[in-house]
């Protein structure tokens, strides 16, 4: 047992060894109050990365934006779709101001909900989007093309982009910061299919302003495209899969699995529904490129054996992913 006395924790005695209970021994070493950790190089080379990977998501999603969707009058979801309206009636208002100012009171609620290292995140993606939208804008004027070619590249493009900016935790803003707080109440939807919805009414206001229902159903394809593409950049690029294996030897195809492959297997006891024989059932988690190497392994050792291998959504754990609070 310990108490904790100043700056420390001393080991609890019984009363015969001291009248108030502890010790007059020096405080634990290594037992000490929480301090803040410190910012390591390896902490800010990761730091780094990250707000490098968000800017290249950021000039490809302004890049889309610009060569896509202004040109060919395509819908667009979220505060950006506000920001066309109004430049639509009033071709002097900039879109990337108007996404700028529309953003700062969700930005309180992401601070609020969200936490500092996301605002912060976001602030500097949505912050890099509207100037580059601007930027690029000013610089060329991309000319039409086909609307249906400009929604599907343009849906392609742009779920990219969006994936690569939420894999590092933030968002652009807008309805995307609405679509990252409604995955705190509906954790088990899919960030893609949250911002599906919130983006519909949003189209609905672009048709009403261009007068055109075309431009909402273009609008609705690229949003479709774009969440899919987003949503397999954030989940589906890291595909798991597991097997389960019946065999005669599980001992040692375990083994092979744990020296050839480097994973890990679990032994579930099975009964066989004909022979009624006790069985060791092998179930291993591995990534999507180790099927072949584990299918050739299992019938190296085992010909006759019973492979089941299945798709796994998420896996967490040692070699894997870690858990995160409030991951996305």
């Amino acid at each position: 047992r310990f108490r904790h006395v100043g700056q420390g924790f001393y080991p609890c005695l019984s009363p015969e060894g001291d009248e108030q209970g502890k010790a007059r021994a020096e405080p634990l070493p290594y037992i000490t109050r929480f301090r803040r950790t410190p910012m390591t190089k390896p902490n800010l080379t990761r730091m780094v990365r990250d707000y490098a990977w968000i800017a290249l998501g950021s000039v490809l999603y302004s890049l889309s934006f610009d060569w896509f969707y202004v040109p060919n009058q395509i819908g667009f979801g979220g505060l950006t779709a506000l920001g066309m309206i109004l430049n639509h009636l009033s071709p002097a208002i900039p879109i990337g101001t108007v996404v700028l100012v529309l953003n700062i009171p969700i930005f309180i609620l992401g601070w609020k909900f969200l936490g500092g290292h996301t605002l912060v995140s976001s602030l500097f993606a949505m912050a890099a989007t509207s100037v580059l939208v601007d930027l690029i804008a000013a610089i060329y004027t991309f000319p039409p093309m086909d609307p249906m070619l400009a929604a599907v590249f343009g849906g392609v493009s742009l779920g990219v982009a969006l994936g690569m900016i939420f894999s590092k935790g933030a968002t652009t803003g807008g309805t995307d910061l609405i679509a990252r707080l409604l995955k705190l109440p509906f954790a088990w939807l899919p960030v893609g299919r949250l911002l599906l919805v919130v983006d519909l009414s949003m189209l609905l206001a672009v048709s009403i302003a261009f007068r055109s229902m075309e431009s909402a159903m273009y609008g609705i394809i690229s949003l479709y495209i774009s969440t899919l593409v987003m949503d397999m950049v954030l989940y589906g690029l890291d595909q798991s899969k597991v097997a389960y294996i019946v065999t005669t030897r599980p001992q040692e195809i375990a083994a092979e699995i744990d020296r050839q492959m480097d994973r890990g297997a679990t032994f579930l006891h099975g009964e066989g529904s004909f022979s009624r024989e006790e069985k060791l059932v092998l179930m291993c988690a591995f990534k999507q490129k180790q099927i072949v190497p584990l299918k050739a392994l299992v019938h190296e050792l085992d010909p006759e054996a019973f492979l089941i291998v299945c798709d796994a959504h998420e896996v967490l754990g040692q070699g894997f992913r870690r858990y995160q609070k409030n991951d996305i």
